[in-house]
């Protein structure tokens, strides 16, 4: 595996860090919010909350690693945009603004507040700078006030925090009240809220999410979480997300490594392995992971969070379990990676996806408000902080 340290090394300090930061935008203040895949930059393109959230946690993780003070910079610049996309008079972050920083969406989602708790709780940690966590807490106290009922997390809101329909986190012809998506992230933005603060408020409220995950998202027959959801928790549609599963079989290994509660880990670790099991069976492949099984019809597309995310998923079932065929599955999802699905145009990073052959997919930007530097940044930063053999 030491070829794969250094290759991944590069990848992250060679590729994917000078590439975001080449993004800064020192006219209007934080990151281009659009490149196109001919590799056209568009400064006027909106900001996306979702995406500066990203590249600040993207920057401050990345300090953190790797001690350079030009990342702590970039974090900081990063932070800054993050701070005018907060809505000083209601609360909460925007979904986004124009690139003269007016208000461009002004929907509240559970899911870009969570992402934002994230960063912030980040940047404190690499920043030490008060007012980011304090931001953390209040973001928190947002969701917890506005966004949550009796039975979980709800999702999309107005500027003033009444309800309205949930367009951004629906796919696939639902509409959901509730999302298998969005309290991953809650629960993912909680457990960095809790490294830099915790507090017994934000522990119970990983616990509660926990309990919902087992109980109300994950299908024990089908070995699956279920995506959509009603007010009630019954699934909307016969949807695998494979990418999603896979992500969530590693990524709920960091709410349990935090709160550090032997019984909670004997009870939802072997949830996560059956989850990382299934996708390895179902979805990969020795050129790469498929995207989703919709009504037993699998989509096909080499998505790249996807791809990143698989890495982690099989990364994480090794340490836990020692089995060869996850190692395998590592060093054959990475040269996949490396060979097929980054760019290796000057200038660029990965492709946003590609189709099961090889072949790019040309239609999608190389930047866009979902497409950033999280999930291939998080796959290089993650695997370079363990050690395996």
């Amino acid at each position: 595996m030491a070829d794969l340290h250094s290759e991944i090394r590069n990848e992250l300090t060679q590729r994917i860090i000078p590439f975001w930061h080449g993004l800064r935008d020192e006219a209007n203040g934080g990151f281009i919010g659009r490149v196109e895949f001919d590799l056209t930059r568009r400064p006027e393109a909106d900001k996306g909350c979702i995406l500066n959230s990203r590249i600040l946690w993207f920057f401050s993780e990345a300090y953190m690693l790797l001690h350079e003070e030009a990342l702590l910079e970039d974090a900081r610049h990063a932070y800054a945009m993050l701070k005018r996309m907060t809505d000083d008079t209601n609360g909460g972050v925007y979904w986004a603004l124009h690139a003269d920083s007016t208000v461009a969406d002004g929907t509240k989602h559970t899911y870009n507040q969570a992402f934002a708790i994230y960063a912030l709780s980040a940047y404190y940690r690499a920043a030490g700078e008060r007012e980011a966590l304090e931001r953390a807490k209040d973001l928190f106290r947002i969701i917890e006030t506005k966004c949550r009922d009796a039975g979980g997390y709800l999702e999309a809101f107005t500027a003033d925090w009444q309800p309205e329909s949930n367009e951004k986190l629906s796919e696939n012809g639902v509409m959901a009240t509730r999302t298998m998506n969005t309290l991953l992230h809650v629960m993912e933005g909680y457990t960095g809220l809790y490294q830099a603060w915790p507090d017994e408020s934000v522990k119970a409220r990983l616990y509660e999410i926990l309990d919902i995950f087992e109980n109300k998202v994950y299908n024990k027959d089908k070995r699956r979480q279920e995506v959509f959801f009603d007010h009630e928790y019954n699934t909307l549609i016969d949807l695998h997300s494979f990418g999603h599963d896979i992500e969530t079989s590693w990524l709920a290994e960091k709410t349990l490594e935090a709160l550090d509660d032997p019984a909670l880990t004997a009870r939802i670790r072997p949830l996560l392995l059956q989850m990382a099991d299934h996708t390895y069976h179902a979805a990969f492949t020795d050129h790469g992971f498929a995207n989703e099984c919709e009504r037993g019809v699998v989509n096909q597309k080499r998505i790249w969070w996807v791809q990143a995310e698989a890495l982690l998923g099989f990364l994480n079932a090794y340490e836990k379990t020692g089995e060869e065929r996850y190692k395998n599955a590592i060093v054959t999802q990475w040269a996949y990676i490396r060979d097929v699905l980054a760019d290796k145009r000057p200038g660029s990073e990965w492709f946003w996806y590609l189709h099961e052959d090889g072949t790019h997919g040309s239609d999608e930007p190389i930047v866009e408000p979902w497409k950033c530097p999280y999930h291939n940044g998080r796959m290089c930063m993650e695997f370079l902080r363990r050690s395996i053999k």
